[in-house]
């Protein structure tokens, strides 16, 4: 990969691969893909592919310090009975491995992922952000990407809802006195770890697009025009 993260004809070049998966994280690689293989529920005739994201494809994952991100595209809308298969796997990644401090899991239908509503949003996230690591890779099925405005616009439309629901949040408790308590029962965090909601969605999205050099449209957020490369390790 480039400097910049794009190729010789510059579309975005994926950021991870199965090749700089840390060798202390490879144990917990393994099990990820042995279990999301064989995982009960519903959920193991309905996977189509299976997906890592994050510090550990990348190959900055730090030993006590990361987690595991994995996405798992199913054949139909997820269910309850999906997010109950993905808890277990998630409880059981972070019984096993002290490598990992905790695992998350995002459902996503394969319908969304290809949809043209989706095409550059979760789309790219999947085709650029995300390594395969089971079943037919959905990036085939997309196209390459560019860092355009109308990528950034997608990608990151719905960022400034999520800031000012954040921020509200960040407020209240300061208003009724109980500091630390907010809507969700945590001080430090905007969004529950093992429950992935728009916002943490959201979060990720801009996460990942400031690590390229986009050219942002009018509903970035970003009074310098330009997204900042990313520099945490994590």
């Amino acid at each position: 990969m480039s400097a910049v993260g794009l190729d010789q004809d510059g579309f975005i070049e994926r950021e991870g691969a199965l090749a700089r998966v840390p060798p202390a994280f490879a144990p917990v690689v393994d099990a990820a893909r042995r279990l999301a293989a064989a995982s009960p529920g519903q959920r193991r005739d309905r996977l189509h592919s299976a997906y890592l994201y994050g510090s550990v494809p990348r190959g900055t994952a730090v030993p006590g310090v990361s987690d595991l991100d994995l996405l798992l595209a199913l054949r139909d809308e997820p269910t309850p009975a999906d997010r109950s298969g993905a808890d277990i796997l998630q409880d059981a990644l972070d019984a096993q491995f002290p490598q990992i401090i905790g695992a998350g899991i995002l459902l996503v239908s394969t319908a969304a992922v290809l949809s043209d509503l989706q095409r550059h949003d979760l789309g790219w996230f999947v085709a650029c952000l995300c390594t395969p690591l089971i079943g037919e890779d959905l990036a085939s099925r997309l196209p390459r990407y560019r860092p355009t405005s109308l990528l950034a616009r997608e990608a990151n439309g719905d960022l400034g809802d999520s800031l000012a629901r954040w921020r509200d949040r960040s407020i209240r408790p300061l208003l009724s006195g109980t500091p630390g308590a907010d809507a969700g029962g945590s001080g430090s965090c905007p969004y529950p770890h093992r429950r992935p909601s728009g916002a943490q969605d959201a979060y990720l999205r801009s996460r990942a697009l400031a690590r390229l050099r986009i050219p942002c449209g009018p509903r970035t957020k970003n009074g310098q025009g330009i997204i900042e490369r990313h520099r945490d390790a994590r």
